[in-house]
């Protein structure tokens, strides 16, 4: 039967690159994904130690392991010279260079894979075909579509009293207080990008967390007028104007300032001297297990 572009078939729905699976394309070809394994949770890592004379056994931390998905379906195409361009369409995308994998969920969410298996397909009929393709994502996280962002200034307070006092007083002072609220709706850490915009002397930036705790990232170096430092909290990398490394001259107190599972941190933007143009940017995503 042929079958209408556009129309969302029913089962599963993703989209690997420019390919969507679980619909139709524009040559009426039927993507149809009817299993996703792997996508639910990635394996975790760790060691048990017996304890010596003891029952029981000292427990490792748990880490979370890669996440390697399998997407496996059928191809149902108007004609085969159809279904050869379908088949190639899919070897094409499942790439051997980073390749986002979005998956429609109720909150929708996505990956970064590359192929890390041999993709499988066979013929059913001259216009019919199954297919199994691997994909994995080095990073285990499933994070949201949606890109949360923040920037600020650096703190200042303007206006205010000017002496001589003429009464009676209006007090109009305008406080900036240097900060970024992130949240993170998800349900596993997540870790932002960091931007600092100079010109600024020896920036710093304090993450605030609701019972008290501080973590601070700690430049040594001043940003010139159009330097841009980016810091990325979990490659733990520092590029000055997205080449440089200068992770040396960072010192990290109290850990890397990630985003607790639920939970929201509050980056204060920090300096010694006081720079109108100077900014901090918090780019992030909520993430899922």
């Amino acid at each position: 039967m042929p079958y209408t572009p556009g129309t969302v078939l029913d089962g599963l729905q993703a989209t690997l690159g420019t390919l969507t699976l679980g619909a139709v394309d524009a040559n009426g070809v039927a993507w149809f994904l009817q299993t996703m394994e792997g996508w639910d949770s990635p394996e975790s890592r760790s060691e048990f130690t017996d304890r010596e004379a003891d029952h029981g056994a000292w427990a490792s931390p748990v880490y979370l392991s890669s996440r390697p998905i399998t997407l496996a379906g059928t191809i149902v195409a108007p004609s085969q010279d159809l279904l050869d361009d379908a088949m190639d369409q899919l070897r094409a995308a499942a790439g051997l260079a980073d390749t986002l994998l979005i998956v429609s969920e109720t909150v929708p969410k996505q990956a970064a894979v590359r192929r890390s298996g041999k993709p499988l397909m066979q013929y059913v009929t001259g216009s019919t075909a199954t297919y199994s393709v691997m994909v994995t994502a080095a990073d285990p996280r499933r994070y949201s579509t949606d890109l949360s962002s923040g920037t600020t200034p650096l703190p200042s307070t303007t206006g205010g009293l000017t002496f001589p006092v003429t009464f009676p007083v209006t007090f109009s002072a305008t406080t900036v207080a240097g900060t970024i609220a992130a949240v993170n709706s998800g349900d596993f850490e997540t870790r932002p990008v960091l931007t600092i915009t100079g010109p600024v002397t020896a920036p710093s930036i304090g993450a605030l967390y609701p019972d008290g705790t501080v973590r601070q990232l700690i430049y040594s170096l001043d940003l010139a007028a159009g330097d841009v430092l980016t810091i990325d909290t979990d490659a733990r990398t520092v590029l000055l104007n997205g080449s440089i490394s200068r992770r040396r001259f960072l010192t990290v107190s109290g850990g890397w300032p990630t985003i607790q599972a639920g939970g929201s941190v509050t980056y204060q933007f920090q300096s010694s001297t006081y720079n109108a143009t100077a900014t901090l940017t918090a780019r992030w995503r909520s993430a899922w297990m």
